[in-house]
C-alpha cells in the first residue's frame, strides 16, 4: 500500500539508492530517487494510515459511515479484520470500502474469507494469495496469516505453528526461543510464562548475552522448548460465541484475577445470554506478567493483578464494539476485595494509588470473591503444560458462567478490613516530624527547567493556600482547585521570596545560626566576604555602606543565592536568555541589575555558556581544514631564491616630480619575490604593470639573486580586471616575450589553480609584513 502514496518532489533526494543503468547488470550503477514511500521508511505507515482514513472521511457521504468506520476502527496500516452476521452483509460493505477506496486510487484486494459466498462475490485476482489457485468448492481453505496470528480457514479457528529451532543455551537463545511465541490475545499465556519465569531465572547466573548457562538448568529448559510442540494441535475458535452478538438478550464481560509469588495475570471473557436464553463464553483477552523481583507480600501482589484486570477491562471496552449490561470483576483475595470496599482507612501510598487507579474503572459493588478453585487466572499464574492447556477453564472460563442465572450478591458481600497487627500492608503507623512549615523543600525546585514554571507553581500553591484561610463565600477560588486566572505581582514576589527563602535555609543553615544568635560567621564560610543579614522578611542579602542611597533595595543589598543549588541554575538561564545569548559579562549583569548575588557565578554561567545549543551555534568556531604536507621545493637544501614565490602588490600613489602647476603624482607597484625555502624577500620597485617592466625587473633579480628553477605565483585575478579597464597590457608568462626569456633562463612558471589564494600563504604573508613595515615610515 506504500507505493499508492506519491512522495512530494523536494523530499525525494531522502529517498535515493543505486542501482544498474536501465536494471541491466552490465551496465554502471547510477543514482535513482524513489518517487513513493516505501517499506522499512519511518514515515511510510504514519502517511499511508493517514491516506488511508482521508480516503474514508472523503467517501463516507456516498458510500455510508459502516464503510468509513470498517477502515477507521477496523485496519491496522493495510490490514483489516472485520466479521459479519451474514455473508450478504459482508459483501456489501466490502464492495461499498472497495469502491470508496478506490475513488482515491487505493485497491482493496487480498481477500480471505471463511464463506465461500463473500469469496465468489470477488474477482480472483482480488483474493489473497493462497486462495487464487484454489476451487473453493473442492480444495480445502489454506492457512492464513492476519496480523501475525495463523488463521485456519476452513475450521474458523485461531492455531499456532511453532518451528522447532535450537537456540543456543544462552540468555539470547533463550529469549528469542520465549518471543518466537506471537501471542497478542493470550490464548497461551500459562505456557509463556513458564519460560519468562525460567529466564529470569537463568539471567540471575550469566555474565552477558552470550555465555554458556549452567548445564544442571539446561535439561529443564529443553523439556518446556519441547513442549511447544504440543501447541500444534490447539485451536482456539476464532467467534467469542456460538450465537449471534446482535440478537443477543444479554452481553457481560467478566474478568479475573490472581497472583503467585511468580507472576500475577488476570483473564476476561464474554458472557453472552442468546434468545433462547442459553448462556454461552468466550475468551477474550489474558495476560501474564512475572511479578516483580522486589520482595512483595501476597496481599500486595494480588493487588498488582486487579489493577491488571481493571486495565484490560478498560482496554476491551474501549476496542470492542459492543454494548455491554454489566462488567464484573472476580479475585481470590479478600484482603484486595477489603481494601476495594474500603471508605475509612487512609492506606499507604503504594496501596493507595492502586485503589484509586481500580475505582477509576470500577465501583467496588462490580467486585467478587471467588475461590482459587474456579479461579481461571490461576492456571497462568503457576504455568501450565502444553499438552494440559485445552483442558483447563483458561480458555473456556469457569463453569458458573454457563449458568442461566447467578445469584447477585453485590449488596450482601462486605469484606472488612483484617485487624492491623495481622497484615503488614494496613498496620497502623505513626510518626512524628518535626518541620518548619516557613520555607519548601528543595528538592521538589528539580523538577523544573524554567524559573518562570517554578515562580508560577509556587505562586498557584501560595493562591491554594490563600483560599483555604480566606473563608470568603463570595470568593470562586475555593479549597483545593486549578485556577486558570493569572497570578498577580504580589503573589509572583511571594513566590519569589519563598524560593530563595528555601533555598538560602537549606544551603545556610550554620551562616543563618551565627547570624540570629549575633555570632561571627566561620572563617570558611563563603560568605564571610559579604556582610550578610536578615531583612525583615528573613531573606539573606549582602551587607554593605549603600544604605543611604537612593535606590531599590535588591540594588543596594542584592540576595544571596548558592552557587550550587538548582534555582541558581535557573536563574542564570533566565537572565542569559533575556540577554538573547550575549554571553557571560551580559548575563552576570542582568542577574546583578535584577538584584540577585549567585555565590559562584563566574563559573557557573561558564559552564551553562559551554552547554547552550544556541550559543554554539551562533558563537562556535568553524571547522578548519586539516593542512597538506608542504611540497618538495619549501623544504630543499638548495642556494637562496632557487625556487621563488612571486607576486606584485600595491599601487601607492607617489611624487614624481614639482611643476608649475603643482606636485605631478603617478603610481608605483612593488613586485615581491620570496625564497620558498629561506622565506627570504626581494622587492622590486616597477612603474607600471606591462610586460617590459616586468621583464626589466625579473632581470634585476636574476642579476642579483641569481637564475631560479622554478617560479610560483597566482594567477593574478585581484588586477585583471583593473588592468582591462584601464586598457594596460598585463605581465603574463605566457606572453610569448616573457615565456621567451624564461627559457632562455631554464626557469619553469607554475600557475596555482583560479580563486585558490590559500595555495599562495607563502608570498602572501610576505606581502603582508612588508605593508606594516611600509607603513611604518
Amino acid at each position: 500500500m506504500f507505493h499508492s502514496f506519491v512522495v512530494k518532489e523536494e523530499d525525494r533526494d531522502f529517498l535515493r539508492f543505486f542501482w544498474f543503468k536501465d536494471n541491466d547488470t552490465s551496465k554502471e550503477i547510477i543514482e535513482y530517487r524513489m518517487r513513493v514511500h516505501i517499506f522499512g521508511n519511518s514515515p511510510s505507515p504514519a502517511v499511508a494510515i493517514y491516506g488511508l482514513r482521508r480516503a474514508a472521511a472523503h467517501g463516507e457521504k456516498e458510500h455510508g459511515s459502516d464503510a468509513k468506520h470498517f477502515v477507521e476502527r477496523e485496519f491496522y496500516v493495510d490490514d483489516g479484520l472485520l466479521s459479519k452476521p451474514t455473508a450478504a452483509e459482508a459483501i456489501d460493505l466490502l464492495t461499498r470500502t472497495k469502491e470508496m477506496l478506490a475513488t482515491s486510487n487505493l485497491r482493496l484486494h487480498k481477500f480471505a474469507s471463511n464463506s465461500k459466498e463473500v469469496m465468489n462475490a470477488f474477482p480472483v485476482d482480488d483474493h489473497a494469495k493462497g486462495f487464487k489457485d484454489l476451487n473453493l468448492d473442492v480444495d480445502p481453505s489454506p492457512i492464513q496469516r492476519s496480523l501475525g496470528l495463523c488463521w485456519d480457514v476452513k475450521r474458523d479457528t485461531f492455531i499456532f505453528q511453532v518451528t522447532d529451532i535450537k537456540k543456543p543455551f544462552t540468555r539470547r537463545g533463550i529469549l528469542a526461543t520465549v518471543n518466537s511465541l506471537f501471542d497478542p490475545l493470550g490464548f497461551v499465556a500459562p505456557i509463556i510464562i513458564k519460560g519468562k519465569f525460567l529466564l529470569r531465572e537463568l539471567s540471575g547466573e550469566a555474565l552477558d548475552w552470550d555465555s554458556p548457562l549452567p548445564e544442571d538448568k539446561k535439561e529443564t529448559w529443553e523439556a518446556w522448548r519441547t513442549s511447544l510442540q504440543d501447541l500444534k494441535g490447539l485451536e482456539i475458535p476464532r467467534s467469542y460465541v456460538k450465537s449471534t452478538l446482535s440478537t443477543a438478550l444479554r452481553k457481560e464481560l467478566h474478568v479475573f484475577s490472581d497472583a503467585s509469588v511468580k507472576a500475577i495475570a488476570a483473564v476476561a471473557y464474554l458472557r453472552v445470554i442468546s434468545e433462547e436464553g442459553v448462556c454461552h463464553t468466550g475468551f477474550i483477552l489474558g495476560k501474564a506478567k512475572l511479578a516483580p523481583q522486589a520482595a512483595h507480600t501476597i496481599p500486595r501482589l494480588e493487588l498488582g493483578a486487579a489493577v491488571l484486570a481493571a486495565e484490560l477491562a478498560e482496554t476491551i471496552m474501549d476496542e470492542l464494539d459492543l454494548s455491554l449490561d454489566a462488567v464484573e470483576f472476580y479475585t481470590d483475595s479478600r484482603v484486595v476485595l477489603g481494601y476495594i470496599y474500603n471508605q475509612t482507612r487512609r492506606f499507604y501510598v503504594y496501596v493507595a494509588n492502586r485503589v484509586q487507579r481500580i475505582r477509576k474503572v470500577s465501583s467496588p459493588t462490580q467486585w467478587h470473591y471467588i475461590s482459587t478453585k474456579h479461579n481461571p487466572a490461576d492456571h497462568a499464574t503457576r504455568s501450565v503444560p502444553a499438552d494440559l492447556l485445552s483442558t483447563t477453564t483458561w480458555l473456556t472460563g469457569p463453569a458458573f458462567l454457563l449458568q442461566a442465572e447467578q445469584s447477585s450478591s453485590s449488596e450482601e458481600e462486605r469484606f472488612d478490613l483484617i485487624e492491623p497487627d495481622s497484615d503488614i500492608e494496613v498496620c497502623s503507623l505513626v510518626t512524628t516530624q518535626s518541620t518548619d512549615g516557613s520555607y519548601l523543600r528543595c528538592q521538589r525546585f528539580e523538577q523544573f527547567s524554567s524559573w518562570k514554571s517554578l515562580v508560577r507553581a509556587i505562586a498557584s500553591l501560595i493562591h491554594i493556600i490563600q483560599t483555604y484561610k480566606a473563608n470568603d463565600h463570595h470568593n470562586t477560588c475555593r479549597s483545593w482547585h486549578h485556577c486558570s486566572k493569572p497570578r498577580s505581582v504580589e503573589e509572583l514576589l511571594q513566590a519569589e521570596a519563598a524560593i530563595i527563602k528555601s533555598v538560602q535555609r537549606e544551603a545556610y543553615k550554620e551562616e543563618l545560626a551565627c547570624i540570629v544568635e549575633r555570632n561571627n560567621i566561620p572563617k570558611k564560610s563563603p560568605l564571610t566576604k559579604l556582610s550578610p543579614y536578615l531583612d525583615d522578611g528573613g531573606l539573606l542579602r549582602i551587607g554593605g555602606r549603600l544604605k543611604n542611597a537612593s535606590l531599590d533595595l535588591n540594588e543596594k543589598f542584592p540576595l544571596i543565592i548558592p552557587g550550587r543549588s538548582h534555582v541558581a541554575r535557573l536563574l542564570v538561564e533566565h537572565y542569559h536568555d533575556r540577554v538573547k545569548h550575549q554571553g557571560r559579562i551580559f548575563t552576570e549583569s542582568a542577574i546583578r541589575n535584577a538584584g540577585y548575588w549567585i555565590v559562584g557565578v563566574k563559573k557557573l554561567i561558564n559552564s551553562i555558556l559551554h552547554k547552550c545549543v544556541i550559543c554554539n551555534k551562533l558563537h562556535g568556531k568553524a571547522t578548519e581544514q586539516k593542512m597538506a604536507d608542504l611540497p618538495t621545493d619549501r623544504l630543499s637544501t638548495e642556494p637562496p631564491f632557487t625556487y621563488v614565490g612571486l607576486d606584485v602588490f600595491g599601487p601607492w600613489t607617489v611624487v614624481a616630480r614639482r611643476t608649475r602647476g603643482g606636485q605631478a603624482q603617478s603610481k608605483r607597484w612593488a613586485v615581491l619575490f620570496t625564497c620558498m625555502a629561506t622565506r627570504a624577500i626581494h622587492i622590486e620597485l616597477i612603474d607600471c604593470m606591462d610586460s617590459s617592466t616586468f621583464i626589466n625587473a625579473l632581470r634585476r633579480f636574476f642579476a642579483l639573486r641569481g637564475p631560479a628553477k622554478q617560479i610560483r605565483s597566482d594567477c593574478g585575478t585581484n588586477f585583471v580586471g583593473a588592468c582591462k579597464e584601464l586598457e594596460i597590457v598585463l605581465a603574463d608568462s605566457r606572453e610569448p616575450n616573457v615565456k621567451r626569456y624564461l627559457n632562455g633562463e631554464g626557469c619553469t612558471w607554475v600557475f596555482n589553480p583560479p580563486h585558490a589564494s590559500h595555495m599562495g600563504g607563502a608570498w602572501e604573508r610576505m606581502i603582508g609584513v612588508s605593508r606594516v613595515v611600509k607603513a611604518s615610515y
